[in-house]
């Protein structure tokens, strides 16, 4: 087992006209980075300067507010407020990956006045703001790839009406804890988390609650209930 390394993730979003579902700003990485070539959102691994803007005694998701700030500025140039994320889930991957990341993902709206995305041109090789159908559809037809995180995410995003109501959802809602286990699913692989009654054993087959990510070729559907 690998030390999971503190990282955190935002889920920035705008609004558009005509009262159509928020934007999600999205972005793709780099080859030779990790998760080079997906689409991500803006985020990275939490490093020494974001402890030190934490302050002292604060904990995991403190410090994981810093870095986020840090990263959106670094690899989009939006300006964010500490206090303008909203904590939405925690994820972390099996024990068996070879390089771990336990990631905070907050939820955020572009300020006001926010000047226009400029990527780093290093990490980060493009960039778009998309609706999450738009962006599920997308990986469906096999255009675009994306982690599980992202993809479970933007289907939540897919549900909200506003960043308003957002970041009212993000913050009246239970934090969301998503510690991964890979199973042989339908005939492919398959995710499951906390809530399935097959997660303690890793066994699909138990019959009971479902919470798990099918993920065969013919397409990903997430199952919760």
């Amino acid at each position: 087992m690998t030390d999971a390394i503190p990282a955190a993730t935002v889920v920035l979003l705008r609004d558009r006209p005509g009262g159509a579902p928020p934007e999600t700003l999205m972005l793709r990485k780099n080859a030779g980075q990790a998760f080079g070539g997906m689409w991500v959102f803006p985020g990275g691994k939490v490093e020494a300067a974001d402890v030190e803007a934490a302050g002292p005694g604060a904990d995991e998701q403190g410090v994981a507010r810093q870095a986020a700030v840090r990263e959106a500025a670094e690899e989009t140039g939006v300006v964010l407020p500490p206090d303008a994320l909203v904590p939405f889930s925690h994820w972390i991957p099996p024990e068996s990956t070879p390089k771990r990341f336990s990631t905070w993902f907050f939820v955020a709206a572009l300020p006001a006045g926010a000047a226009d995305v400029v990527v780093d041109g290093g990490e980060i090789g493009d960039h778009v703001w998309t609706d999450a159908a738009g962006a599920l559809f997308r990986h469906a037809e096999g255009a675009i790839e994306l982690v599980p995180p992202t993809w479970v995410t933007l289907q939540a995003v897919a549900t909200w009406p506003s960043a308003a109501a957002a970041l009212d959802i993000a913050t009246t809602s239970p934090l969301s804890y998503f510690a991964t286990k890979v199973v042989d699913l339908d005939g492919g692989i398959g995710i499951l988390w906390a809530g399935d009654a097959g997660y303690d054993t890793a066994d699909p087959l138990v019959a009971g609650a479902r919470h798990r990510l099918h993920m065969p070729e013919s397409g990903w559907r997430y199952e919760r209930s």
